[in-house]
């Protein structure tokens, strides 16, 4: 039996020092073998799900899933301070630096407009507070491990910012276009297809960009009327007493048309 003081209500100091306790000797093994690259995905799937209790309304819910994120914060935390590097109030002071460092209009002496200025100050103070020269060092700077499509946007956004963009959606639709010629060509002839695949990608990014709509959010809708709509069809194939991998692409096609219909 550890050491351990139960209560009525807990907290952020006793996160702290429950963590601890796994990770100590004696404590839970799982927990004490784990390194950042173990929980690299938990901590993804955490925030995801944080997401999900949002999108919910759900204030319970999200109570819960921000508190299994604040859980992975001070589980990081604590494997750096066992390693003498750094803990949880130096994680807490760098946030509260940064915070005071882009709001001068809050914390110094600068007057602001609107929103506008505020968000144009905070890239300019980012970029000084990072040491990004150049508009390249700001492009680099997006994080690679974000979903491919919010990196997309994220960059062109910082290009659009050096004057890199077109000039209206009309340029962006005609580069789609174009991205679409070339992906038929190359996988008519079978060479760089995933180069051109990408392309495209990108490319409807951009138009996304334009519209103001979030691509990730838009292809997720997508997908979610897809399960819908296959969801019909198969239940239709069931009613046929067929199963849908004896159907011949053309039955199912039929099927498909009717369940746009429905």
């Amino acid at each position: 039996m550890v050491d351990f003081q139960y209560k009525e209500s807990y907290d952020v100091r006793d996160l702290e020092e429950i963590v601890r306790i796994l990770r100590a000797p004696g404590g839970c093994p799982w927990d004490a073998e784990q390194t950042h690259a173990s929980i690299r995905r938990n901590f993804l799937e955490e925030a995801y799900e944080a997401v999900e209790a949002i999108d919910e309304g759900n204030p319970e819910h999200l109570k819960e899933e921000l508190g299994d994120v604040l859980l992975q914060v001070v589980f990081h935390a604590r494997m750096e301070q066992e390693d003498g590097r750094f803990d949880l109030n130096d994680v807490a002071d760098g946030v509260c630096k940064k915070l005071i460092f882009r709001h001068p209009h809050v914390f110094g002496d600068v007057n602001v407009s609107g929103t506008g200025e505020v968000l144009s100050n905070w890239e300019a103070l980012k970029r000084q507070e990072k040491g990004q020269a150049t508009n390249t060092d700001a492009l680099e700077a997006v994080a690679r491990s974000l979903p491919a499509l919010w990196r997309a946007e994220k960059v062109q956004k910082k290009a659009k910012k050096a004057g890199f963009d077109w000039p209206d959606i009309s340029g962006a639709l005609d580069k789609l276009s174009e991205e679409l010629a070339e992906l038929k060509t190359a996988a008519a002839d079978g060479t760089n297809v995933e180069e051109e695949l990408g392309d495209l990608l990108f490319s409807a990014v951009n138009v996304a960009r334009f519209l103001k709509l979030d691509p990730e959010e838009a292809l997720g809708k997508a997908t979610d009327k897809f399960i819908s709509r296959f969801q019909k069809v198969e239940a239709q194939a069931v009613r046929s007493g067929t199963a849908m991998e004896d159907m011949t692409l053309a039955e199912l096609d039929k099927l498909w048309e009717q369940a746009k219909q429905a």
